[in-house]
């Protein structure tokens, strides 16, 4: 059950990730929040975060490269669980 629910945390990041590099590529900047991702049609919904069940996702900001004005924008998801996954040494939250 642990290893179903890791691999779709990591399947879930992955597409995310990919989700806020092709909004930016397409857009000419970072989105503001995940609902940007969705509302712009990249993603259908923002998922559960397998682990805490909850969409609760752990949202880091930083420099749009696409900004003339030092905007700020989504720059990489994580889960906000502090448990350590199944490899015993690493949190969820640093995947």
């Amino acid at each position: 059950m642990l290893a179903a629910r890791e691999a779709t945390l990591r399947e879930d990041l992955y597409t995310m990730r990919k989700m806020i590099d092709q909004y930016a590529a397409d857009k000419g900047k970072l989105p503001q929040s995940l609902e940007d991702l969705q509302n712009a049609g990249y993603i259908d919904k923002i998922p559960l975060d397998p682990i805490t069940d909850q969409s609760d996702w752990q949202v880091d900001f930083g420099e749009d490269p696409g900004s003339t004005e030092s905007a700020q924008g989504v720059t990489n998801v994580h889960s906000t669980s502090n448990e350590v996954s199944s490899d015993g040494s690493t949190r969820y939250s640093d995947w």
